[in-house]
């Protein structure tokens, strides 16, 4: 009985490797996204947004 996995135990393996992808690849859309905007200078305030 030790040792073994039951049936469920692999298909919530299987379902939290894939939950866990998929919240690795949109961290690094987000990262990724951000760097560019940064990069470009599209991070800084445009003189007509700034109050006076």
């Amino acid at each position: 009985m030790i040792g073994q996995q039951h049936e469920i135990h692999r298909r919530r393996l299987g379902r939290n490797v894939g939950v866990g992808l998929a919240l690795a690849a949109f961290i690094a859309i987000v990262f990724g996204m951000t760097i560019v905007k940064v990069s470009r200078g599209d991070y800084e305030m445009k003189p007509q947004q700034v109050q006076k």
